[in-house]
């Protein structure tokens, strides 16, 4: 087996490496400014403490968040969701606010006015598998589908449904994807990539051979806590299949065995038996076998 070249961006080390470090801002605004509305692009923007989120232990386990702020005063929080979650846009709602809370001024200058708050996620998973569409933009909207409020954005990105080839990539947006998506099975630079500055740096970034020893060590530990989710996760999913397939069984075999018995009495009153008799020999009641 080959090894590999680049990080994986969906452990916890990989993704705060390529977006959430001083020498990776550039990546992450490029990132952003790719989803973002032309008003809302950003020139700089500085990194804020995520533990203003609140996040348990258990979130920090399979959700990885960088809080940041642009010049202007828009506020992004940006999340690689490794597992689906109960709630889990609840959740995303939930940690919004505290984007918004923290602009409140003390005071009685402070009109209430706030900066847009966006919160961007990346899914290792899938909301479901009857809508092919990858990126849902999701605002305020009144019964008219009108927009009532804008300055509360919720953006997701369903990475598995994102399929689009080297040769399919028109747009940066579309090179984000396919980088975060493929990155780790890539052994060279993509010719898509040629040129591009920014992306070569990322690639750069994301070389295994870049790091140094301790950088190593801890992109191992983190690679080893992905492993282990993914192998819980999987494992999970194995014992639901398991589940349903023994319930499957009990349920085709008490169906199986109705049938024989509807069959049984059918015969047995096609020969002229009374009702009472068929009633004790399968013990259907008198309105089953009337029916029959």
């Amino acid at each position: 087996m080959t090894n590999p070249t680049f990080i994986n961006p969906y452990t916890d080390f990989g993704f705060k490496r390529l977006f959430g470090t001083v020498a990776s801002k550039p990546f992450l605004i490029s990132f952003l400014n790719s989803i973002l509305p032309d008003h809302h692009q950003i020139a700089d923007l500085t990194f804020k403490n995520t533990e203003a989120l609140g996040e348990t232990i258990d979130d920090r386990k399979a959700i990885y968040d960088i809080f940041c702020e642009s010049i202007t005063g828009e506020q992004f929080i940006v999340e690689l969701q490794r597992t689906k979650q109960a709630f889990f846009k609840d959740r995303t709602l939930y940690y919004s606010t505290f984007a918004i809370t923290e602009q409140a001024k003390k005071g009685k200058d402070w009109h209430y006015q706030l900066k847009a708050v966006y919160c961007i996620s990346i899914l290792d998973f899938c909301f479901n598998d009857t809508n092919k569409q990858v990126i849902h933009k999701v605002q305020l909207k009144d019964q008219n589908n009108q927009i009532f409020y804008d300055k509360l954005t919720l953006i997701y990105f369903e990475m598995p449904k994102f399929d689009k080839g080297e040769n399919e990539l028109t747009t940066n947006l579309d090179k984000w994807l396919f980088y975060l998506k493929n990155l780790k099975d890539l052994q060279m630079i993509p010719q898509v990539f040629d040129g591009n500055e920014v992306f070569e740096q990322a690639f750069e970034q994301a070389k295994i051979a870049n790091m140094n020893r301790e950088e190593w060590m801890r992109y191992e530990l983190s690679l080893k806590t992905y492993r282990d989710n993914m192998a819980t996760q999987e494992y999970a999913k194995q014992v639901a299949w398991e589940d349903g397939l023994n319930q499957g069984i009990e349920q085709g075999m008490e169906k199986g065995i109705k049938k024989g018995i509807l069959q049984t009495a059918q015969k047995l009153k096609n020969l002229g038996l009374p009702i009472q008799m068929i009633i004790q020999a399968t013990g259907l009641d008198k309105n089953s076998i009337e029916k029959l």
